[in-house]
């Protein structure tokens, strides 16, 4: 299955059920509701803003689930370990 297929678990807190929200999904819902809060203003850098807020956080999930194992990661991440490292550079991950 392909990365961009995989879907995100959500947990219900009601009811405790797993229910499958596509990340794509979660993505465009956060997107408009920043629109919406823009209230009509221009959007300017939009996909840098939605990268950097997307990437940094993909980062510190990853190096967490490779018990900080970089090459690990960047396996996880199908990025060369160098590509990770300037990463994680850009981004202030020690």
């Amino acid at each position: 299955m392909n990365a961009m297929q995989q879907t995100a678990q959500v947990i219900a807190i009601d009811s405790k059920i797993s229910v499958p929200i596509p990340l794509s999904e979660q993505v465009r819902e956060a997107v408009d509701l920043y629109f919406t809060q823009l209230n009509g203003h221009d959007a300017s850098g939009l996909h840098a803003l939605v990268i950097s807020e997307v990437e940094k956080p993909l980062l510190e999930a990853t190096l967490k689930h490779s018990s900080y194992n970089q090459t690990k990661a960047a396996k996880t991440l199908g990025l060369s370990r160098s590509t990770l490292r300037k990463k994680l550079d850009f981004y202030g991950i020690s």
